[in-house]
């Protein structure tokens, strides 16, 4: 069986849904594919224990480590992909983010773009995801407008907090967050189950309901869920993909088109793009320069919990950003990386998520400490690293190798932020560092430039090998950043869906 399209789409995620969203008034017959579905909206949404507990969301395939060892990654497919399990954090990079910057553990790389580049895109994809915040309190916030919407303010001990950093000479800002008409009848109600659920009201700004949804109202945009892409096509050249042979609720289905966006996530993309190989494409596709799936990065993350008696009712904590040592810690010349306040945590993913022996622990100490506490995130930039990489095993499964980068500095960044906290009040800071597998924020793999030996894509993220082929998600990250990816995303796949405008549909 043979179907035809102007567009195929290869993911419903930031990348794909965002630049869908874009495309779909052109009129091109566009077809997005996803393996997954639509996450149906019912009271599991928000219950820690199905979703934390029982996983009910998570996908039930298993990676493997560089040693074989399977392990479950944190990823979910389905419409909107992970961005329905998203705490709504949308982060410009800063500017010098754009630049070679050098870290304790090693250099970042510059992009083949500039900040201003991405400025007005960036404008644009806060507009489209409806990203609440407030200019001006960031030291390292780089030139911008004002937000299009106003903060989340700061709720009971979060706002008491955020008085004691400014006491201490520190910049506390407000997270840019994407939420819905939050406060507003039917809008988001600030619940106690945003970050890492998916919402039941439809009211967090997902690549679903901001992006995907919307494009489906045109007659032109066509919708495949439980279809997963199993290789791409090219012709005997090797120079253009001619189809993507898909297999769709159990049968196999040969999808034509004159042009292709693979938007899979930095894994699966990558793990896409090997599994296509072919005579003209013998290391897997778009893969001269031996790219393909190295320089895998993740961001290197601890959790902190801070325990601060008496017991509180905050119920929506994720509203605090301390950027005050992104660019360099107090005492070094080089950045340590960024602080966030968190969501607030349940016993369920204390036990699912934490260290050996978390289980055992009754639920009503959870509740005691998760009632008097404060959950907080410390993130560093992971630096790419050719040997961190996903590769596709013999029996086709990914496997993903990776050892953390960076991580003096980020043990400096967590030292620093257990003495802030303390002197803010906190009785004690338990620290649990997230393993060298974890696949929240993943980015890399398929790195955007302008020479093809050191790159995979161009600044438009068009294959340099293939000139119909398109990678728009966070594979083409040439660095990590220390800032969540999907804003970035997002802006990149407006300004790659602009560039597809211009030149393929003209």
């Amino acid at each position: 069986m043979t179907e035809r399209f102007d567009v195929v789409i290869i993911g419903s995620g930031v990348g794909g849904g965002t630049l869908l969203n874009s495309l779909a008034p052109t009129g091109a017959r566009i077809l997005i594919v996803e393996r997954g579905d639509f996450i149906p909206q019912e009271e599991e949404n928000w219950s820690p224990h199905a979703v934390w507990g029982e996983l009910r969301y998570r996908t039930t395939e298993r990676w493997l480590d560089r040693l074989g060892k399977e392990f479950v990654p944190y990823t979910h497919y389905c419409v909107g992909g992970n961005s329905k399990f998203w705490g709504s954090v949308l982060f410009r990079l800063r500017r010098e983010d754009f630049g070679e910057i050098r870290h304790r553990g090693g250099v970042s790389p510059a992009w083949p773009i500039t900040y201003e580049t991405l400025a007005p895109y960036y404008d644009r994809a806060e507009r489209l995801y409806q990203v609440h915040g407030r200019d001006g309190a960031d030291p390292t916030e780089p030139p911008r407008g004002p937000f299009p919407y106003p903060p989340v303010e700061h709720q009971g001990r979060i706002a008491l907090i955020v008085e004691r950093l400014r006491a201490l000479g520190l910049h506390p800002s407000y997270l840019p967050l994407g939420v819905l008409r939050p406060g507003e009848p039917g809008g988001c109600i600030l619940c106690n189950t945003c970050n890492s659920y998916p919402c039941k009201l439809r009211s967090k700004s997902d690549a679903d309901v901001c992006s995907v949804t919307p494009a489906l109202a045109h007659e032109n945009v066509t919708l495949w869920t439980n279809a997963y892409a199993e290789r791409l096509v090219t012709n005997g050249s090797g120079d253009k993909v001619v189809a993507a042979e898909v297999t769709r609720e159990g049968q196999g289905v040969r999808v034509e088109a004159p042009l292709f966006v693979v938007s899979c996530g930095a894994a699966n993309s990558a793990a896409l793009l090997l599994r296509s190989r072919s005579p003209a494409h013998r290391d897997g596709l778009a893969n001269s320069s031996g790219l393909v799936g190295r320089n895998y990065m993740s961001h290197v993350v601890t959790m902190l919990g801070a325990f601060m008696p008496p017991r509180h009712d905050t119920t929506f904590q994720k509203t605090v950003a301390i950027n005050d040592f992104y660019l360099r810690g107090p005492d070094s010349d080089y950045p340590l990386g960024q602080l966030q306040s968190q969501g607030r945590s349940h016993a369920a993913i204390a036990r699912a998520a934490g260290p050996p022996g978390s289980r055992q622990v009754p639920t009503w100490a959870y509740d005691a400490w998760f009632a008097r506490g404060v959950e907080w995130l410390a993130m560093s930039e992971d630096l790419p690293h050719r040997d961190n990489r996903v590769t596709v095993a013999t029996d086709g499964r990914i496997q993903l190798q990776r050892e953390r980068s960076n991580v003096e500095a980020h043990r400096e960044l967590v030292a620093l932020t257990r003495r802030l906290l303390r002197k803010v009040g906190a009785w004690f800071v338990m620290a649990i560092p997230i393993g060298d597998f974890n696949t929240t924020h993943q980015c890399g793999t398929v790195g955007f430039g302008t020479d093809p030996k050191t790159s995979v894509l161009d600044p438009w993220c068009r294959s340099h090998d293939v000139e119909n082929l398109f990678v728009v998600d966070a594979s083409f990250f040439p660095s990590s950043a220390a800032v969540n990816p999907a804003l970035t995303i997002a802006a990149q796949a407006l300004r790659t869906a602009d560039h597809i405008k211009e030149t393929h549909f003209r």
